[in-house]
């Protein structure tokens, strides 16, 4: 197996192999297979290539570990429970907090790390084009790709004008004070040129024809291969066999 297997899959095989994930660790109950599933999304993300693994694992540091600390705390602190098991000033946690924290945290690793490992090897236009094969509008398809665009156009837009500030003599790098001083002038600019971009898009898309009823063609296709054909059908025979294991347990 190449990293082009796995970046050559049909978006929506991609997609069903996320909520394969997402559903074999909700219907699993032990905390213990949430965090198995990580080792193997990193693997997967291995195999897709160094830059999506380094990114993958980038994401994962900056946005999933700060939320799992958090969320693994507040329910070893606060999770009512009898068996107490250690104490700190005021606060104590108990075996109850501290498997529940382990349950939570376990699921929301797996969960978050399926999604952000889809949409490091998919492509939103590919994504987007899926949605519209299997019968979303064109306008919905747009919405859609706006929604998932909006957070890396403003950091472009964000990076453009913070080196534009630079050139300026705004000092942009340091302490947090002189960061937070920096952001103000930059706020101002980011917003403004969000709507100035946003007004661009709906002009180009009616020079387009975009609102006319007429039904719409496209120059991107997408194709689906053996494996996108087969694969679906075998998320979904483990999907059953782990609920009929779960029922008859």
């Amino acid at each position: 197996m190449n990293k082009n297997f796995i970046l050559n899959l049909h978006p929506m095989t991609k997609l069903y192999f996320t909520f394969f994930v997402i559903a074999a660790v909700l219907i699993y109950p032990s905390y213990l297979f949430g965090y198995a599933v990580f080792p193997g999304l990193l693997i997967v993300a291995a195999i897709a290539g160094t830059h999506i693994f380094k990114e993958f694992i980038g994401i994962i540091l900056k946005a999933l570990v700060i939320l799992l600390i958090l969320v693994f705390l507040m329910q070893l602190f606060f999770y009512p429970g009898e068996t107490v098991i250690g104490e700190w000033g005021i606060f104590q946690w108990t075996k109850e907090g501290f498997d529940h924290g382990l349950f939570l945290t376990s699921k929301i690793l797996a969960i978050g790390s399926a999604f952000i490992l889809f949409f490091r090897i998919t492509e939103v236009k590919d994504f987007v084009k899926a949605l519209e094969d299997i019968g979303l509008p064109p306008m919905g398809a747009y919405i859609v790709m706006s929604t998932l665009q909006i957070i890396p156009e403003m950091k472009r837009q964000a990076n453009t004008i913070m080196e534009a500030q630079k050139t300026r003599g705004v000092e942009t790098e340091g302490s947090m004070l002189v960061r937070a001083k920096a952001f103000i002038p930059i706020f101002a600019p980011l917003i403004l040129s969000s709507i100035a971009s946003t007004e661009e898009r709906a002009i180009t898309l009616e020079s387009r024809a975009f609102s006319a009823p007429v039904k719409k063609t496209s120059l991107h296709k997408l194709s689906k291969g053996p494996a996108d054909r087969k694969l679906p059908f075998a998320f979904l025979l483990i999907w059953v066999g782990l609920i009929i294991w779960r029922v008859v347990t």
